[in-house]
């Protein structure tokens, strides 16, 4: 991991405590006596590169939830991310309410600390779900080169606003960003907005909006050096050259409603 990006989490991390731990206790608590043990939720999860490691968070979902909806027994239908609806009756009432304000992965600030995770980068996966998004994207495994995070340029749009090949590309270029041009100031901007959008302050972003603040926040140092190409992450993005042709021809906002129709269009 960058030493710079690992600088800014355990100060951030550090600075935050008074707020993260009372809340953390909080969340414990009601969800022990709302919906009663087990209070986490922990899965194996892809966290960086070929990595998997033991992911922990708030369980906003009824017991063995994790049988009755996977990858297996959830047809593949727009989406190969397996984004279970809000309104699925498998999710508590509380875990709702968790999932609605972003807080159900505050526990992963452990994981964060412990240096297995970092505040911002892309969400950890599970095996069964790499597999599923592999067999139509087999560049995916890209977005695993920076170690995953608590919230990332995704989690401003909202994971079901977003078709897949935009989420990795997105994902992806942010990949790029912390291996040749980490900014911190990227960093804290995803994380304000993330809590933001979770308070209902502010709206949530579209794709083309988030991609502009990475191009903003990229170390200007290094993109004037030639480590980084900016224009629509350039011809050296981590996608096929096909790919990347057709993702910077987007219009983000017909491909909420076309979906993969538009790059086979563009391509």
């Amino acid at each position: 991991m960058d030493v710079n990006k690992r600088v800014f989490d355990i100060v951030v991390c550090s600075l935050a405590a008074v707020l993260w731990l009372p809340v953390l206790f909080l969340c414990s608590l009601l969800v022990l006596l709302c919906c009663g043990r087990p209070i986490f939720y922990v899965s194996k999860r892809r966290i960086y590169l070929h990595k998997t490691r033991r992911i922990v968070k708030f369980r906003t979902m009824v017991r063995n939830a994790e049988k009755i909806a996977n990858r297996q027994t959830i047809p593949v239908a727009d989406q190969r991310f397996l984004n279970i609806d809000f309104d699925s009756p498998l999710y508590t009432r509380l875990g709702r309410i968790f999932e609605k304000v972003c807080i159900t992965e505050l526990p992963q600030l452990v994981h964060v600390l412990t240096g297995k995770m970092t505040l911002v980068g892309n969400r950890p996966l599970p095996e069964s779900v790499i597999e599923s998004i592999k067999e139509e994207y087999p560049y995916m495994e890209r977005r695993f080169s920076s170690r995953c995070g608590m919230t990332g340029p995704v989690q401003l749009i909202g994971r079901d606003n977003i078709p897949d090949h935009i989420r990795l590309h997105l994902e992806i270029s942010y990949s790029r960003i912390c291996r040749e041009a980490y900014s911190a100031r990227l960093d804290f901007m995803l994380l304000l907005y993330t809590v933001l959008i979770g308070l209902r302050l502010v709206r949530s972003f579209q794709p083309r909006e988030v991609e502009s603040m990475m191009r903003r926040y990229a170390n200007r140092d290094k993109v004037a050096h030639g480590a980084l190409t900016v224009n629509g992450f350039g011809q050296r993005a981590e996608l096929p050259s096909n790919m990347v042709a057709a993702v910077t021809r987007l219009n983000y906002d017909a491909v909420a409603s076309r979906g993969q129709a538009s790059v086979a269009a563009a391509m």
